[in-house]
């Protein structure tokens, strides 16, 4: 893998943190800087930066036997669409309020794209314009504390997110419909609306996670 010399250990953070949480790296498997620098094709500097945020992050973990995966537990799962229920709510009136013109366009793009790859059944593509389609609107909120935050939450759930439109018949549509549901309530600077269709959008995808953690 080639990586520019801009921030490399950004971008190993960021590789290595997408292996984790999208299951590449399984919980318990073991690392080390002298692996993960051979497979990633970078020195050991950027690795340590990164490990070390790893740490900070709890993906990973020292033991005895050296370093070794953590990852998402299904009780951090838990907890953590907890959180994103209850703050992201906030978020989406937020952003009902304060979204401009330009925002409402980019917002609008991001859901016809996805309502266009739900059609062909595209679960990675469905997938990354969920991410885009979040972001977007934690950026709207005009809060950059909300942005980092939920930002942060939301990533930490892909593995999740695409076990759940895989496993569970009917989940991609009916995400892509409360997508849009968000859309039309935020577009229209409806913050009431707004927030409900975003629990409503939540608890959905907590109780489709619940059954694909089940099986």
């Amino acid at each position: 893998m080639i990586y520019k010399n801009i921030s490399l250990a950004d971008q190993v953070f960021e590789d290595l943190e997408k292996k984790i949480l999208n299951g590449s790296y399984a919980r318990g498997q073991q690392i080390s800087e002298k692996k993960l620098s051979e497979e990633l094709g970078v020195s050991r500097t950027p690795i340590r930066e990164a490990m070390s945020r790893l740490l900070e992050e709890d993906l990973i973990e020292e033991t005895f036997s050296g370093t070794v995966v953590v990852g998402m537990t299904d009780e951090d799962m838990k907890d953590i669409y907890e959180v994103k229920r209850r703050l992201e709510a906030y978020c989406m009136g937020r952003a009902a309020e304060n979204i401009t013109d330009e925002e409402i366009a980019e917002l609008k793009e991001i859901i016809e794209e996805q309502e266009y790859f739900a059609q062909k059944h595209d679960l990675d593509k469905v997938r990354d314009l969920d991410t885009r389609f979040h972001d977007a609107i934690y950026r709207a909120s005009g809060s950059r504390v909300l942005n980092n935050l939920l930002n942060k939450i939301h990533h930490k759930v892909m593995r999740y997110r695409r076990a759940s439109l895989e496993s569970n018949a009917g989940r991609l549509k009916d995400s892509v419909a409360e997508h849009r549901a968000i859309f039309d309530a935020i577009a229209a600077h409806d913050k009431d609306a707004a927030e409900q269709a975003l629990v409503t959008h939540v608890e959905h995808a907590f109780d489709s996670v619940l059954k694909t953690t089940e099986h």
